[in-house]
């Protein structure tokens, strides 16, 4: 949930109802992480948590960036774009991210795209703060706990927003969020957390049953009033009825789960030849960004998960308030 959706009074309501609010940082300079940690603890006093991609600098070819700019033709046309700009920045500096985390001190730090080294971990424990990682299969989950996580989130294949995975192939991870959790609770000493499909207190009541130790819910709260999604987007996912996502890596060069839309067919059959994230997802970030000025859904990254059709508009609290009443009430 990065990218502005995440906002500090969102991640305060959560974590003020009960919940562990957490901050997306993934795409926040390290100066925004202390700073949006700043922000939420005036808005609260409760735990909450701060979550970041663990990735390395890319390498540019810019050779091969001239071809990957070819493959986005059919979305300029669409735009009525002559030209794409070469990004001046590709990603964060992780490592410059992590020390404005540590700085910042949450209760809790996540993690996604890669497992941390163990150097890293140890400073987390030493500033007191609780580590999770994020596993698509079960090897993941082995080497999460190999390397001294707290606790492991595992992200189903029903999951909205990007892939965690690092080993195998992306398209390989492809377990249902209770497939996963069932092979997991067998191998895995560590509490274990599940993510994916999980939109209300029935759900959050199965998964518990299966052996889950807490639920991690990204799409049920899209749609908050303290959500930090544009209105175009938000109407998008309230007006879905079925399940219309798909999983693609042509917006951002890694599998990603959302709504389909036109981005997603047009690049369709380019898809397999597009950069790998972040290089594709800085090449598409002024497309996706003129499109969310126009309020152009077809052509914006609607990141959601399969549960999307059973999204509520209400506050933070309020679904907090159901999301309990809704379990409580199978027990």
């Amino acid at each position: 949930m990065a990218g502005g959706i995440t906002t500090p009074e969102l991640v305060a309501a959560v974590s003020n109802a009960g919940g562990l609010g957490s901050l997306g940082a993934a795409l926040l300079s390290p100066l925004a992480i202390i700073e949006q940690a700043e922000h939420i603890r005036r808005l609260t006093d409760q735990p909450f948590a701060i979550s970041l991609f663990v990735q390395a600098r890319p390498i540019i070819d810019y050779e091969a960036l001239e071809s990957a700019k070819l493959l986005l033709q059919p979305l300029l046309l669409e735009l009525g774009v002559d030209s794409l700009p070469t990004p001046t920045r590709w990603c964060e500096d992780f490592e410059a991210q992590l020390d404005a985390l540590i700085v910042a001190r949450p209760a809790v730090a996540s993690f996604t795209f890669d497992v941390l080294h163990g150097v890293q971990i140890q400073r987390l424990h030493d500033a007191g703060i609780v580590v999770i990682g994020t596993a698509t299969n079960l090897a993941e989950a082995v080497v999460w706990q190999a390397m001294g996580a707290d606790a492991i989130c595992l992200q189903g294949i029903e999951a909205g927003g990007h892939r965690g995975t690092f080993i195998g192939s992306q398209h390989a991870s492809n377990l249902s969020t209770l497939e996963l959790l069932q092979q997991c609770v067998a191998q895995i000493t560590l509490p274990l957390i599940v993510a994916g499909g999980i939109m209300d207190g029935n759900d959050i009541a199965r998964m518990m049953a299966a052996g889950a130790q807490a639920v991690q819910m990204g799409t049920a709260f899209l749609t908050v009033s303290e959500s930090g999604i544009s209105p175009a987007y938000k109407q998008r996912l309230l007006a879905t009825v079925s399940d219309t996502t798909r999983q693609t890596r042509a917006i951002s060069g890694r599998l990603a789960r959302g709504l389909n839309n036109k981005f997603m067919e047009l690049m369709a059959p380019v898809e397999a030849q597009v950069p790998a994230y972040p290089i594709q997802n800085a090449l598409t970030s002024s497309i996706r960004a003129h499109a969310g000025k126009s309020n152009n859904t077809e052509l914006m990254s609607l990141w959601a998960g399969q549960g999307v059709a059973r999204a509520r508009d209400m506050s933070a609290g309020a679904l907090m308030t159901a999301l309990v009443a809704e379990w409580q009430s199978t027990r």
